[in-house]
């Protein structure tokens, strides 16, 4: 298997979230309130499953090891564009964050502030993953043997298991801070 295939897979459970965080941002729209806690699921959705573990898996491992190749000039702006976009998807989520936290405050000022990120957000995931699996993913394959798409492959496990080993450390911490707060 080459190591694209994962992170294919990660876009097809990525585009399924997004969808349905557009069918919450009609809903939003359609009675003008929102449940903080699917916005909070969304936003955890994205931070860990889209950016931590998906674009950590592209920037730390994949764009590592491209980043040695004498890759073709396109091949080498279409990554640095991706790894820009990773950026923007962050600065997004913060976006949908803040306007959560003015929502808790000002509800209409929050509402509005949460719908724009939202509706940035679902914009900006399709056409990103479109370049990765249409002009990106599948070319720069060719610049890895066999032992080097194999070697990735068991980093990307690697990479999973410490991700999900953080994620619950951090929440056990967390819940420790809930029951010790005054």
């Amino acid at each position: 298997m080459k190591p694209i295939g994962p992170l294919m897979w990660e876009h097809r459970t990525i585009e399924r979230a997004v969808k349905v965080l557009k069918d919450g941002l009609a809903r939003i729209r359609r009675t003008g309130t929102l449940e903080p806690r699917f916005i909070e699921m969304g936003v955890d959705f994205i931070r860990t499953y889209a950016d931590r573990t998906h674009h950590g898996k592209e920037e730390d491992i994949l764009f590592r090891e491209l980043a040695k190749k004498p890759l073709e000039a396109e091949h080498r702006a279409i990554m640095d564009e991706l790894a820009e976009e990773h950026v923007h998807g962050r600065e997004l989520t913060r976006r949908v964050t803040e306007g959560m936290e003015r929502y808790r405050i000002d509800a209409a000022g929050g509402l509005a502030a949460v719908t724009e990120a939202l509706e940035h957000l679902c914009r900006f995931y399709p056409s990103h993953i479109e370049k990765e699996d249409t002009r990106f993913f599948h070319p720069v394959m060719r610049y890895f043997d066999r032992v080097e798409m194999d070697r990735m492959l068991e980093e990307y496990q690697e990479f999973e298991s410490r991700l999900i080993h953080e994620r619950y450390t951090a929440r056990v911490e967390e819940m420790r801070g809930l029951i010790m707060a005054p």
